[in-house]
């Protein structure tokens, strides 16, 4: 049974921020884990704490299941709402700087193996 964790209006670009879901996207949970935890870039953090919830509310749905064999199995980035501000340009004019923010949902599930459903 897979278990979801939403995060909103994050405010980082969505594209920052899928260069990070690609690389854990498929991954067991513990090693997107140690991943994110040393990665260098500042999104990887509230990522970090995303995927560490949707292991919770796994835990939640299956209270007797063991947790070693989870997986990423879906993680997607959408953008969210733009916040537009003014910088100043030269000769009285203003440039307009869109700060963009994003939604991540990631969805943890634990492993299919193969050797079950051909068998079956």
């Amino acid at each position: 049974m897979e278990a979801v964790a939403k995060l909103r209006n994050y405010p980082t670009s969505p594209r920052k921020m899928r260069l990070l879901a690609d690389e854990i996207r498929g991954l067991d949970v513990e090693k997107a884990i140690a991943f994110l935890e040393f990665h260098p870039q500042h999104s990887s953090t509230p990522l970090r704490k995303l995927v560490l919830s949707a292991i919770s509310n796994w835990k939640q749905k299956n209270e007797n299941g063991d947790e070693a064999g989870l997986v990423v199995k879906t993680i997607f980035v959408d953008g969210a709402r733009t916040i537009k501000r003014m910088r100043p340009a030269p000769q009285g004019r203003g440039y307009r700087v869109r700060k963009r923010s994003n939604h991540v949902t990631v969805i943890v599930d634990t492993k299919v193996i193969a050797d079950k459903k051909s068998n079956n």
